[in-house]
Order: structure tokens, then sequence, then C-alpha cells
């Protein structure tokens, strides 16, 4: 078994030899790797030989073209009229957004009192207390940040 493996390598490799092209690597913008040049031809391009592992070309696929991709095409553009009422509509949604957000906001820090909330009846450990205070002070700061966000985003649609 041993012997026919080693009777069938060797006779692949001359075979595999035989098959392997000078594969030439050519200057230029895309450098440009080939094995159909001649020696001369080569030469003349200023191409050099590469030694070593062959290469290995792995064709690549071009994307197919989405649905974004045909909406910037003339054709499906947006009429201008119905863009207006778009934008018109999120700025009112996003106006409603803020209206409700800033209404919580303040009812948040009414109960915040500067970092003095009463204290509640199950708060008899005083730990509680502390930990519920910085947790209302962690949700101000969110509050706020969420409001700042809603902000930017109507200052984009003006």
């Amino acid at each position: 078994m041993l012997t026919l493996v080693a009777v069938a390598t060797v006779i692949t490799l001359p075979a595999r030899a035989a098959e392997e092209k000078t594969v030439y690597r050519c200057p230029g913008n895309p450098v440009l790797y080939t094995d159909t040049l001649s020696a001369k031809e080569a030469k003349e391009k200023g191409c050099k030989t590469l030694e070593g592992t062959p290469i290995t070309v792995v064709q690549g696929l071009r994307p197919a073209k989405s649905a974004s991709g045909a909406a910037t095409s003339g054709q499906n553009r947006v009429d201008p009229n119905d863009q207006r009422a778009r934008d018109s509509d999120a700025r009112r949604i996003l106006e409603a957004e803020l209206k409700k957000e800033e209404d919580r906001l303040a009812e948040m820090q009414k109960a915040y009192n500067n970092g003095e909330p009463e204290r509640q009846g199950d708060e008899k450990n005083y730990q509680k207390y502390i930990d519920r205070v910085a947790e209302m002070k962690a949700s101000l700061l969110r509050k706020e940040s969420d409001i700042a966000a809603i902000k930017r985003e109507i200052a984009k649609l003006q």
C-alpha cells in the first residue's frame, strides 16, 4: 500500500511541474499578476518573476443593486411636496415627544427635590434611601440626555 502511494506521488510530481507556468508581477495600478506573458514581454513591461508559493485568485462577486440604490436614481425621487409633508410630520412627532419627556423630567426633578427626596416607609435602612436617591439621579441624567437627543433631531429637520 505504501509503495502504491509513493508511485502515485512520483508520477504526479512531473505533471504538476509541467502545469505550473512562470508567474509575473507587473507594476501598475492595480498590480497585475499574470502567467500569460512570455519572458521577453515581461522584461519589456518591467515585470518580475515570482517564485515560491503559487498564487490563488478568488473571483469576487459584485453586489446586487439594492432597493436603496434604485431610490437614488432619478426615476424614484420623492416629490418635494411629499417630502415637506413627511418632514412636518416628523417634526410634529418629535415636538410631541419632547413635550412629554420635558413634563416627565419636571415630575422627576420635583420628586428628587434637589437630592433630598422624602423617605418612604420601607426605607428604615438608610442605605436603601441612598440607593434610591442615586437611582433617581441616574434616571434624571438619562432623561436629560434623551431630551438633548430629541432637540438635536428637531434641529436637523430645520
